[in-house]
């Protein structure tokens, strides 16, 4: 049976042409780049070109802007944590309700030695108030950290218009962004549409590089501290021998995504725009989270009424299509999404979300089978549901009355 790979947002497979250049620095140049031998300076001009190479697909800016790390959970830690060092007079900072748990937890952690941190509501499709972010800032704010596009839903959040109010408002406040789920998706100009955000986290895993590569982009000038000490690397922000076979990888994956966007963005947009057309139309009590905001073109998240996404995934693992669910069963828990919880989706399909993440690697014939199988893993799954009617297919007329009396 054929694998059918859509979770795409939690990692992606190595392009052929990312593992090609990758792999002279896996055998013949594997020396360390650091070394003052002729042999490793050819593995020193490999990341210094991967370096220079970045920085232009980020509209031209410096190459010594772009710091390379182990991946995106680093990025932002050394973004956070870096700013907080070196800023020790600001106690504030404002991020969202919807941000990934390599942001959330950071903040979580800084609450505990005395910083505030500000939580951004969502509305229902996953869109942020202006006029919340607004009234949040103030003249203790040390740092705003706000992602790209949200990892469940793909809601873009407006990051140009974010950073330029907060530099306005005050320009000694540090703007963040983890752009893990856009890079190597959208068009990304630092120099001049973002030239207010100081700090940019990315990951190569996301984009048909290897895990264990990332990077933070690092405006000139911002204040921070380094995060891994111990050595020279990076112009001594953050220490270890760099990994070059798979920073090769990172820009050989940046190369490929600038060179076929124009192919792959409608392509992948279309499946999105079909899968979800299709699935509505066949499975009753169904809704798009986040349908009506700016999305990424991969994303979708589908939220089923009155069943569980455990018992979803399963049954779509079974039939050999990978996606995941809104809730963290895979952790051992049935509690729903933050995510999910922030956009207010009800109580009867909170449970009950599905996100499917395409790539370039998909096809039709996936979306196909997809839409073949899901509408019968849903109906088989209402068929044990004490709030699903039958024979009408569609939700019994006491089954808001019987869920407030079980919950």
């Amino acid at each position: 049976m054929k694998t059918i790979y859509a979770d795409n947002n939690a990692t992606t497979q190595v392009a052929p042409e990312v593992y090609r250049a990758m792999v002279p620095f896996l055998t013949e140049n594997y020396f360390n780049p650091s070394s003052m031998y002729q042999p490793a300076q050819k593995t020193a001009a490999a990341v210094n070109g991967a370096r220079e190479r970045i920085a232009q697909h980020f509209g031209g800016v410096r190459a010594d802007e772009i710091i390379f790390t182990s991946c995106a959970t680093e990025s932002n830690n050394m973004a956070i944590q870096g700013a907080a060092k070196a800023n020790p007079n600001r106690r504030h900072i404002i991020t969202t309700a919807v941000e990934h748990p390599a942001v959330l937890e950071v903040c979580r952690d800084l609450e505990r030695v005395g910083y505030e941190v500000t939580y951004l509501p969502v509305d229902r499709q996953g869109n942020l108030s202006m006029s919340d972010f607004v009234r949040a800032l103030r003249p203790d704010t040390l740092l705003v950290t706000i992602m790209h596009a949200n990892n469940e839903t793909g809601v873009i959040f407006p990051v140009e218009q974010l950073a330029r109010v907060t530099k306005e408002t005050d320009p000694n406040i540090v703007f963040h962004t983890d752009a893990t789920q856009t890079v190597g998706k959208l068009t990304i100009d630092l120099a001049v549409d973002l030239k207010n955000v100081d700090m940019f986290s990315f990951s190569g895993h996301k984009l048909h590089a290897p895990k264990g590569v990332g990077a933070l982009f690092l405006r000139r000038g911002t204040p921070v501290r380094p995060f891994m000490i111990g050595g020279h690397q990076e112009s001594g922000r953050r220490a270890g021998t760099e990994n070059v076979p798979f920073i090769v990888g990172l820009a050989a994956a940046m190369d490929l995504a600038a060179e076929r966007h124009d192919e792959d963005e409608p392509h992948v947009r279309a499946m999105r725009d079909r899968l979800e057309t299709v699935l509505a139309e066949r499975i009753p009590a169904v809704e798009i989270n986040g349908q009506d905001a700016e999305r990424m073109p991969n994303t979708s998240n589908i939220a089923c009424h009155y069943i569980e996404g455990e018992g979803m995934l399963y049954q779509l693992d079974a039939e050999g299509i990978c996606a995941s669910s809104g809730s963290a069963c895979t952790s051992g828990s049935l509690e729903p999404s933050h995510v999910l919880i922030a956009l207010g989706v009800p109580f009867t399909a909170v449970h009950g979300s599905i996100r499917f993440s395409l790539s370039r690697y998909n096809t039709d014939a996936d979306i196909d089978h997809i839409v073949e199988v899901f509408p019968r893993v849903v109906e088989n799954l209402r068929k044990l549901s004490p709030y699903w009617d039958q024979a009408t297919n569609a939700p019994r007329q006491d089954a808001e009355e019987l869920i407030g009396k079980t919950h």
